[in-house]
């Protein structure tokens, strides 16, 4: 039986500060994930529901997009994912006797975590104008007010048709079909507010917006850099995977303004030295940057990298891979020149990092004949992200570490079905090919001009 929601709201009334941790998950995150799904699912469907999560013949976490092995563990998922499970399938329910008890003044003080906890809609709930309270309307209903604003709108473009990752390929198929269909390709979605600069840079250099490596590839890595990302935070599950290719010899750069304990330790509780409380200490180097330095510091490693190459002798030796950038690159010339430019102690007053922190890092780097580069928010939420994102790619192509084994690029995106979503057709600048796809089945003219994004979503809006 699941218990009820909490009165109070914990986060906005008794907020807990602690010391910082030095390191992630072990028993105490299996006890919390327990705990939070017996609480929102009761026993029976708890043991149920997490026991299907990531498998083959159950369903996707909710949580993020991590791939998962071949070989899944019968418990293939984390404490994130757990809670996750725990909200959406959660036996808590808001039915309109809570809206009539919380007026709308009262639910704005409230946190996101407190609307969260009270549970699932059981109907549909209409604010009018002027209103106080939401009030339950039939399914019927709720069609003819939707239907009613649109056809009021002087043109379709007044529309804007708002997708996140939590929508499923089907419904995100015939959402983007509604849209057309009316009459508009204002389609943002919160694609556009995460990897849209990963998705441009990387078109942009090496002509597919997406990571090139499998999970795999992470195991058979020399050395991966982890740039600008959580993952003991959003993609815990990459923890694992982080811990199997420190077994296989990898090591670890991780380079972010604050550390997180996830990537200080892992205490995974799937294996003994988890359970036991050591661990796996995964970062080998960590380079505390400042904000918005990571340009910078890939800029002067591609100087490094190419100083090297000039020295070529001892670890210099074949620095940057000549054959490869001769036989699958262009531009050398001139990226190579304004490589040289960056200078050391402009780097240095941009990144907040020592001379030695760097020297290291371009040790690792040349020691490393398979190198991997994982990134995520930190380095693409940045007016400057699509040329540090470039940057990225030219430090891996210098080095010949794209399109082989255990090398490459990997944003580390799709939380819930982003890239779902977009494959389905949500995007405000779709291809012709399939918009002429769209007219040919379905026998209507889609618009062709390109619509809204997120932010001239909002810029039109206000």
């Amino acid at each position: 039986m699941a218990a009820k929601p909490p009165a109070g709201d914990p986060i906005q009334d008794a907020p807990e500060v602690t010391p910082p941790q030095h390191a992630a998950a072990g028993l105490p995150a299996v006890g919390h994930s327990l705990r939070i799904a017996q609480q929102q699912m009761g026993v029976r469907r708890t043991a149920l529901t997490l026991l299907r999560v990531n498998q083959k013949k159950g369903f996707d976490c909710p949580g993020c997009a991590w791939p998962e092995p071949d070989k899944r563990h019968a418990a293939e998922f984390c404490e994130n994912g757990a809670k996750a499970v725990a909200e959406e399938a959660t036996l808590r329910r808001v039915t309109p006797d809570f809206f009539a008890a919380h007026p709308v003044a009262d639910l704005a003080t409230r946190s996101g975590y407190w609307l969260g906890q009270q549970g699932r809609l059981t109907q549909p709930m209409y604010l009018d104008e002027g209103a106080e309270r939401y009030e339950p309307v039939s399914w019927d209903r709720a069609f003819d007010i939707i239907g009613d604003e649109l056809t009021a709108l002087g043109s379709p473009d007044e529309a804007v048709f708002y997708t996140s990752g939590r929508t499923s390929n089907e419904a995100a198929f015939l959402y983007q079909l509604f849209a057309r269909e009316f009459g508009t390709n204002n389609l943002p979605d919160c694609s556009n507010m995460c990897h849209e600069s990963s998705g441009s840079a990387l078109t942009e250099t090496l002509g597919v917006g997406k990571g090139s490596v499998l999970l795999e590839d992470l195991y058979q890595a020399d050395l991966i850099i982890v740039a600008g990302q959580n993952p003991g935070t959003n993609h815990p599950r990459m923890l694992s995977a982080l811990e199997k290719a420190k077994a296989n010899g990898a090591k670890i750069i991780s380079i972010n303004p604050l550390p997180e304990a996830g990537l200080e330790r892992f205490k995974n509780p799937q294996n003994a030295r988890g359970l036991s409380g050591v661990g796996t200490a995964l970062t080998d180097l960590f380079l505390q940057i400042r904000l918005g330095g990571d340009q910078a510091l890939f800029r002067l490693l591609n100087k490094l990298i190419l100083e090297a190459s000039d020295s070529a002798s001892g670890a210099g030796d074949g620095a940057i891979d000549e054959q490869f950038i001769g036989e699958h690159t262009h531009g050398f010339e001139e990226f190579a020149k304004a490589a040289r430019d960056a200078d050391w102690d402009e780097t240095l007053r941009a990144t907040g990092l020592d001379r030695a922190d760097i020297d290291s890092a371009l040790r690792m780097v040349l020691d490393s004949k398979r190198t991997i580069v994982c990134w995520a928010m930190g380095l693409t939420q940045h007016k400057h992200s699509v040329p540090t994102i470039r940057e990225v790619v030219n430090f891996l192509l210098l080095r010949g570490n794209v399109g082989r084994p255990g090398a490459g690029v990997c944003p580390v995106r799709g939380h819930s079905n982003v890239q779902g979503d977009r494959t389905m057709g949500i995007f405000e600048r779709p291809a012709p090919a399939f918009l002429d796809a769209l007219e040919r089945e379905f026998g209507f003219a889609p618009p062709r001009e390109h619509g809204f994004d997120v932010v001239r979503a909002i810029r039109a809006l206000r």
